[in-house]
């Protein structure tokens, strides 16, 4: 006997349909599809999906009607998709995307009955109900037809390219008012987006951060723009050398390393000010420690650093280092003024043309300046004092001198 009470098969249709669905899955459990053939296969999966679709229908008017009859309310349930989060163990985004389905399903009647035969999916469907919610004041005529227009082009495009459409609609329907309706959904759809735009971070205790963001499309494809440019194999093989990166396209550990250097080398001057000075980091070092030695640094957001990578930056990105003597007191706040300006670094290009290393020949443009005489030890941010380095000898530099108190020889 079933364990399910609406399981009898002179019951309500829905029910007898769901009990015969049940036991006809438990049947293909064990079914193999190794032995279906290329053209049955091809021919099941968008018929599958076309079954996927109409059950989801099926569900979200089963939703709806747990709304209707407030089976919410018998449990204490805050709201429809709580109740069914709690019913169905889905996650609570899961359950608010399935009630959201079910209103935009009853509302809807002609998106409803597409889904249900198979005819459009579960973000068509959202993407049409929205598009055509849109249509309001002097086109709120327009709906039906707009509604047919979708459905019908909902057969040759996915739920990206029919949110397009939709935003276009009224070029089909109403010419002359598609661009204004065009910018007043975009303009919408920016003010939620800068509402719901959000960044978070946290230490793990390990040397690591973590974080989540979310932000305005617009800005993502900035940085993903500058990521991607970074985390480029023609960038990270000068960056480390022929033979370090041999992927097609950016890795996600590249892409993180691509959005350290990003936060590197961000000019800092360019920030607002806080507490009276520009946003700059600085590391606090001992005299000793910027010439060679062992002892930790840190920077003045608490964060510890190694002596090694405390040097890198404080010759390579944009932060001060505040040098101190034996006795903590400060020798020295640095002299931010260690990047040549793009006059300077012009001429130096002109001049060596190219990396200064004895093996090397990489152009100019994708060299770094160098400081003869180190930053760290008095050394002057002028053209007499620059040497071209591509980034692996650079970096190759400053570990040689470090490990034998002498710099790489180079063409100077």
């Amino acid at each position: 006997m079933s364990k399910h009470p609406g399981d009898r098969h002179d019951g309500h249709p829905v029910a007898r349909f769901v009990a015969l669905l049940e036991a006809e899955l438990a049947a293909l459990v064990d079914a193999p599809t190794w032995s279906l053939d290329p053209a049955t296969t091809a021919d099941l999966v968008p018929r599958l999906a076309g079954l996927v679709a109409g059950v989801q229908e099926l569900e979200a008017r089963v939703v709806g009607h747990a709304g209707t009859l407030d089976l919410p309310g018998s449990i204490g349930a805050r709201s429809l998709a709580a109740w069914l989060a709690r019913t169905t163990r889905v996650t609570g985004a899961e359950a608010a995307r399935k009630a959201r389905l079910a209103d935009d399903l009853a509302a809807h009647e002609s998106v409803r009955v597409a889904m249900a035969s198979g005819r459009v999916h579960g973000e068509q469907a959202k993407v049409i109900a929205a598009a055509v919610g849109d249509l309001d004041g002097e086109h709120f005529s327009w709906r039906e037809k707009a509604e047919a227009h979708l459905l019908d082009e909902a057969a040759h495009h996915d739920a990206h390219d029919l949110k397009t459409l939709g935003r276009r609609i009224l070029e089909t329907l109403d010419p002359d008012k598609a661009d204004e309706h065009e910018a007043r959904l975009l303009e919408a759809e920016e003010a939620r987006a800068r509402k719901r735009t959000a960044l978070t971070m946290w230490d793990d205790g390990e040397g690591l951060a973590h974080g989540r963001f979310t932000m305005p499309s617009a800005q993502a494809s900035m940085l993903r723009k500058a990521l991607t440019a970074l985390a480029a194999p023609k960038h990270v093989r000068a960056e480390h050398g022929a033979g370090s990166y041999d992927h097609e396209r950016p890795t996600a550990e590249r892409l993180g390393q691509a959005f350290c250097e990003y936060v590197e080398h961000y000019p800092a001057d360019q920030l607002p000010t806080m507490g009276g000075v520009n946003a700059t980091v600085v590391v606090t070092m001992t005299l000793d420690a910027l010439h060679g030695g062992l002892a930790a640094a840190h920077l003045d957001t608490g964060t510890a650093l190694s002596p090694t990578e405390a040097r890198r930056l404080a010759c390579e990105a944009g932060i001060i280092p505040a040098v101190l003597g034996s006795q903590g007191q400060v020798l020295d706040l640095g002299r931010r003024r260690r990047f040549h300006t793009p006059a300077q670094r012009l001429a130096i290009g002109l001049e060596q043309r190219h990396c200064q290393h004895p093996a090397c020949t990489t152009p100019a443009a994708y060299c770094h300046t160098h400081h003869a005489v180190p930053w760290s030890e008095g050394g002057s941010t002028d053209t007499r004092d620059a040497v071209l380095l591509c980034p692996f000898h650079h970096h190759q530099t400053h570990r040689a001198a470090h490990a034998t108190e002498e710099a790489h020889p180079l063409r100077v």
